[in-house]
């Protein structure tokens, strides 16, 4: 892994497209890592990205506010927050004002889950980086958006 061209034995018309491909191409690895991280305990990386913001909101959130902080947009969040519910990662609740509103918020299970998914590991996939350079492709990466 250093070089997207050698990596995908491919050439491109130019730096742009390369660098496009090169966005997809990193972006599905760091995935596949996560990915294998947490297949090891039961959830997916999206399900791991639910119970995540589930933790930060400290109270019990509408699935439509999930939905829109969630890193991947996907038409399955009420699929995967099914299968958190099975797991007993989180609890749905009916708004008694509004029957039409479901509010979520992680259990104890699903707390104790992200306290033993290990961490510290993350940013050795950025490592090789410096500050300098991590700001600088957080800068191009807002940029690009």
């Amino acid at each position: 892994m250093g070089d997207i061209s050698k990596d995908i034995q491919s050439t491109f018309p130019n730096e742009w497209v390369k660098g496009l491909i090169n966005i997809r191409y990193t972006s599905h690895w760091i995935g596949s890592i996560s990915e294998k991280k947490f297949a090891a305990f039961g959830i997916s990386s999206q399900q791991y990205n639910v119970l995540r913001i589930l933790r930060g909101a400290k109270e019990a959130i509408k699935v439509n506010v999930v939905k829109d902080r969630m890193i991947e947009k996907t038409p399955n969040t009420t699929r995967l927050m099914d299968k958190l519910c099975i797991k007993e990662l989180i609890a749905r609740k009916r708004c008694d004002s509004d029957r039409r509103a479901v509010y979520v918020e992680i259990t104890k299970t699903g707390l104790e889950l992200l306290d033993n998914i290990p961490t510290k590991d993350d940013m050795k996939i950025l490592s090789k980086l410096t500050k300098e350079e991590a700001i600088e492709l957080n800068r191009l990466l807002d940029k690009i958006r």
